[in-house]
C-alpha cells in the first residue's frame, strides 16, 4: 500500500490544530486552545500549513482578514483526523 503523501507532509504543529478544531474556530479561540501566545507562531507553523495541504478552510472565504473570520475541518480534514484516530 502506497503511503499518503498528506499524511507525511502534516507537522506535529499542524496535527495538534486538526486535533482540536472539532467545531469552527476564530484564530483567537486557536490560539487559546492550543496554548499559544504568538500569532506570528501560530500562523505559521500551525494555520498556514494546514491551510496549504487543504486540510483546513476559513469560513468567510471572501474576507481573509475579517474579524469573524474562522477556519474549519475541510472533508480531507476530517479523513485524515479519522485516519489518525485509529493510530492513537
Amino acid at each position: 500500500m502506497a503511503k499518503d503523501p498528506v499524511a507525511e507532509q502534516v507537522t506535529g504543529e499542524v496535527q495538534k490544530f486538526l486535533k482540536i478544531l472539532h467545531t469552527p474556530m476564530s484564530r483567537s479561540e486557536a490560539q487559546i486552545a492550543l496554548n499559544l501566545k504568538g500569532q506570528a507562531n501560530f500562523r505559521d507553523r500551525y494555520l498556514k500549513p494546514a491551510l496549504e495541504l487543504e486540510l483546513v478552510e476559513m469560513t468567510i472565504l471572501d474576507k481573509p482578514r475579517s474579524s469573524k473570520q474562522k477556519y474549519r475541518l475541510t472533508d480531507k480534514g476530517k479523513e485524515w483526523g479519522e485516519q489518525n484516530q485509529a493510530g492513537k
